[in-house]
C-alpha cells in the first residue's frame, strides 16, 4: 500500500489566493475581506479592504470555515438550509460558525482537502466568483 503525501497549504498559497480574490473584486469595483484556512480550520491569511463594510471580515471567515468542514462550496449550500432543506436545522443545531452564504470555497489539491477560502463584501454570486477566480490563480 503506496501513501502519497499532499503538499499544505502553504502561507505562499494564501497570499496567491488572497491577492487573487483581490485583483478579481477591485476589477469589479467591490471592496472586500478575504479569509484563508489551512485544512485544520486555522487561519492562514486574512485581509480587508480599507473601505469594506466591517461586516465582511466575519462573513469572510464563517464562509471559509463553512466550505472547510463541509467540503463544498457555500453556493452549493444555499437551497439545504431552507425552511424544506435537509439541513434545515444544522446552522442552529451546532455551535459552530457557520454560514450558508455563497463566497466560501474548500480548497483541494491532488484530491485532497488543503484548507478553505472565504470571501465577504460583495454579492454572495460576485463573492462566490471572486473565490473560483482565487481558486484558478492557484491552480496555475
Amino acid at each position: 500500500m503506496s501513501t502519497t503525501t499532499v503538499t499544505p497549504l502553504t502561507t505562499a498559497d494564501a497570499e496567491t489566493l488572497v491577492e487573487a480574490a483581490r485583483t478579481a473584486a477591485e476589477a469589479a469595483g467591490v471592496t472586500v475581506s478575504v479569509t484563508v484556512l489551512d485544512a485544520g480550520g486555522n487561519l492562514l491569511a486574512f485581509r480587508r479592504d480599507d473601505r469594506a463594510v466591517l461586516i465582511s471580515g466575519e462573513t469572510s471567515t464563517r464562509k471559509a470555515y463553512t466550505a472547510l468542514q463541509l467540503d463544498a462550496p457555500t453556493a452549493d449550500l444555499v437551497d439545504l438550509v431552507k425552511p424544506d432543506g435537509p439541513f434545515h436545522s444544522l446552522p442552529t443545531a451546532l455551535d459552530r460558525p457557520l454560514l450558508f452564504i455563497a463566497g466560501g470555497v474548500p480548497v483541494h489539491r491532488d484530491g485532497r482537502l488543503i484548507g478553505a477560502l472565504g470571501i465577504g463584501g460583495g454579492a454572495p454570486d460576485q463573492d462566490h466568483g471572486f473565490a473560483t477566480a482565487a481558486l484558478r490563480a492557484l491552480a496555475s
